[in-house]
């Protein structure tokens, strides 16, 4: 294991919601137009604290999305300098917290904080366990030439290189028929 369970979880969450974008989103849609795939997104990620369900809380929570989308990104020392922003915009205070049915871990917002301010705070939070363990190479693009999903590569020896499997057999699918092709 490289991260803690709550950093693993929030980068899978960060990417499970970056990709709701049309070019990485399995429908080829943008899948976060609505409030209620929003409530579906957090049932599904079993996000806790506040939640409006209205429209302003879906327009901010869209805002992350493309700041976070931004921030996978960019390299160790530009992504440090934007995770503080992050965490300084929000005025973070880290504390361990227990709930639910999850041990310790950090939540650095109120569970009353907007929802879009804590999922930024709780990404940045991650992302400063990314940053200070050197493993921003993690946080990958899939290598499907058709596909733009952001994944955090939890592998042993960090050779994974598709979001899914279902983008490395597509893959392996037309590089069989292209070697087939060409005999």
């Amino acid at each position: 294991m490289f991260f803690t369970h709550d950093t693993e979880s929030a980068l899978q969450f960060v990417g499970a919601l970056t990709d709701t974008v049309p070019s990485a989103s399995d429908s080829g849609d943008d899948e976060l137009r609505t409030i209620a795939q929003l409530d579906a997104l957090l049932v599904t990620w079993k996000y806790s604290g506040r939640h409006d369900r209205d429209a302003r809380e879906l327009g901010e929570v869209r805002a992350a999305r493309e700041r976070l989308r931004a921030l996978w990104l960019l390299d160790r020392d530009a992504a440090a300098a934007a995770v503080n922003d992050l965490l300084a915009d929000a005025h973070a205070l880290p504390r361990l917290v227990r709930h639910d049915d999850l041990d310790w871990h950090i939540h650095a917002t109120a569970l009353d904080e907007p929802l879009a301010t804590r999922i930024l705070v709780e990404a940045a939070m991650a992302f400063v366990d990314v940053i200070r363990s050197d493993q921003m190479e993690r946080l990958r693009v899939c290598d499907a030439d058709d596909c733009e999903s952001l994944y955090v590569d939890l592998s042993k020896n960090g050779s994974r290189r598709f979001c899914t499997t279902r983008c490395g057999n597509r893959m392996a699918v037309r590089a069989y028929r292209a070697r087939a092709d060409a005999v």
